[in-house]
């Protein structure tokens, strides 16, 4: 059987890499001249050796906890399984070369059209768009947008190996400041039209005192208070990137052609990571493979129930974080990929 897999992100590769072991023809479609997200904050759990075990060299430090700064109180969350740090762009290579190793081929400089999903149709038995939060196989089938946010990031250079992560909460993502090892990272995921705005705040203290408290892009006075009060200094970052996140759970009922991870808006609501939830979205096809309609079942059955329990969840505590903190406990234990 001939599989075309457009897009080769971390789920794209991934399933190249498992379906060419299986003895599948495969043939990856990369629009960019090389394989590498470079965009993401490469926060995984321990689950990332179960899925790619030679990952282990690639790890930077390890994150035991976060810590949740409400403008009255601070809650630190502990995670039952650790966090790695990774490079996202050399795992993703990683994967390319299991992939390419175990025989699929990858097609680099291919700008997928919706002609050409026509004609894969003719090349083809099966079609897995794995092409990202602006999929081109998703539009092509007709299906619903996912909600977006834009993630921005940027970082300083300067040695931290905390074993924490902070996060200032706001009113549709957090901010965050992530301890990389031989650097720092600073970045923020929010609605598009408050991201950029939001961000140029807490990173310049400046701001505050030129625009009081009046902006629109803040929650409430108390929350602007609460961010400039971080830092006295200007943070300055470089290499900033940005990318946006999608929110969806949108699988077609076709039985040729399906979406997986990011394509198919498959990230957690609270943190915008994708990377395990896609990764267990290919477990699930692998295992239903090549029925593409048991593995939307599936896929369904196990992810719409934590999505919505967990939105559910997030606004609870975001409610109490900034109106009722004092109901919070000021320590906590979490499951970082599945809070259910």
């Amino acid at each position: 059987m001939k599989v075309a897999i457009i897009g080769a992100g971390i789920t794209g590769l991934y399933l190249a890499w498992k379906l060419a072991e299986r003895g599948y023809d495969i043939t990856v479609f990369e629009k960019k001249e090389k394989v590498g997200k470079e965009t993401c904050s490469g926060l995984f759990s321990e689950r990332i050796l179960e899925f790619i075990p030679q990952s282990a060299g690639l790890i930077q430090n390890e994150i035991n906890s976060v810590l949740l700064h409400f403008p009255k109180k601070t809650i630190t969350v502990n995670f039952s399984k650790k966090i790695f740090v990774l490079s996202h762009f050399e795992l993703d290579k990683l994967v390319a070369n299991l992939a390419q190793e175990a025989g699929a081929k990858i097609i680099l400089n291919h700008n997928i059209s919706r002609s050409d999903l026509d004609i894969f149709g003719n090349r083809f038995q099966r079609i897995i768009g794995c092409d990202g939060p602006n999929s081109i196989v998703r539009k092509n089938l007709g299906l619903p947008t996912p909600t977006y946010r834009l993630a921005i990031q940027g970082f300083i250079q300067k040695s931290d190996y905390s074993n924490f992560v902070e996060t200032w909460p706001t009113k549709n993502g957090f901010i965050w400041k992530i301890p990389r090892g031989k650097e720092i990272e600073y970045g923020i995921i929010e609605k598009p039209e408050r991201a950029k705005k939001l961000f140029k705040e807490f990173l310049d203290p400046v701001v505050k005192f030129r625009q009081g408290f009046s902006s629109k892009n803040l929650i409430s006075r108390s929350e602007s208070k609460f961010y400039y009060g971080v830092d006295k200094n200007k943070i300055k970052l470089n290499k900033l990137k940005t990318g946006i996140v999608p929110q969806g759970l949108i699988i077609p009922f076709h039985s040729l052609i399906t979406l997986c991870g990011d394509a198919a808006g498959l990230t957690k609501p609270w943190s915008g990571g994708g990377v395990i939830w896609g990764l267990t979205s290919t477990e699930i096809l692998l295992k239903n493979f090549p029925d593409f309609i048991k593995y939307k079942k599936e896929v369904r059955n196990f992810f719409l129930p934590k999505i919505i329990f967990s939105k559910i969840a997030i606004k609870i505590v975001y409610f109490l974080g900034f109106k009722i903190p004092w109901l919070l406990p000021k320590e906590t234990k979490i499951e970082s990929d599945f809070l259910i």
